[in-house]
């Protein structure tokens, strides 16, 4: 007989949600850009949030064209080795609220799962670091989708790998092109203010705006999915 289908599922977005890695992020960046000798141009960081490398590269850095993707290639994994030596370097911690919550859903039966624009490699070693391998029962990374936020693929086959129907979870993210990609999902979505102040996540249209995980429980998810 058939397993039955989680009613729902908790998908989780990473950087600015599970960990707060922007730090990581911004200075491998620098590194790269030190390392080629390439300018990063003012305010990049903050335009590229939430996006993946695959478009940060050519529309935002102007370090490539569109379609030279061999060197798109090669720098998006070069930053990101960059940012592992630099995690390697000075650890890692979870946002306030984090493991909490994980536990509680788990608990509850609740499947969790990770829909980011990092790549998995990223993921892997932060939850190794973290020491979260039991917590997620499934994983979707950058290199499982060709649309990236605010498309809302890597949302969507998020929620398919732990059994639920596309659109039906809810969705943790701090991004702006997060939320818009959730909602084109079909999801709730829970806006965290790590990244972004709580005014401009509302008004992006998040179901529920909350300064900082420690504000939500299994119970807060289960009354959105009832709304």
């Amino acid at each position: 007989m058939a397993s039955t289908p989680p009613p729902f599922a908790a998908i989780f977005d990473w950087d600015g949600v599970i960990v707060d890695s922007s730090t990581a992020h911004e200075r491998s960046w620098e590194r790269l850009a030190n390392d080629e000798k390439l300018p990063l141009p003012d305010g990049h960081f903050k335009k590229g949030f939430g996006r993946k490398n695959e478009y940060i590269i050519p529309y935002i850095l102007g370090w490539a064209t569109p379609t030279d993707t061999a060197r798109i290639a090669h720098l998006g994994a070069r930053k990101e080795a960059l940012y592992r030596e630099i995690i390697a370097e000075d650890g890692l911690a979870p946002l306030p609220g984090v493991s909490e919550l994980l536990e509680s859903l788990n608990r509850e039966r609740i499947p969790c799962a990770v829909g980011s624009s990092t790549h998995r490699a990223n993921i892997d070693l932060s939850i190794r670091v973290l020491g979260f391998q039991s917590l997620f029962a499934g994983i979707v990374s950058s290199e499982d989708v060709t649309n990236g936020k605010p498309a809302p693929d890597v949302f969507l086959k998020a929620a398919a790998s732990v059994g639920c129907t596309p659109g039906h979870g809810v969705v943790f993210e701090d991004a702006l092109v997060g939320i818009e990609a959730g909602l084109a999902g079909g999801f709730k979505v829970i806006a965290v203010a790590t990244t972004n102040p709580e005014n401009l996540l509302a008004t992006a249209g998040a179901h529920r705006v909350v300064h900082r995980l420690t504000a939500v429980s299994p119970t807060t998810v289960r009354e959105l999915m009832t709304e």
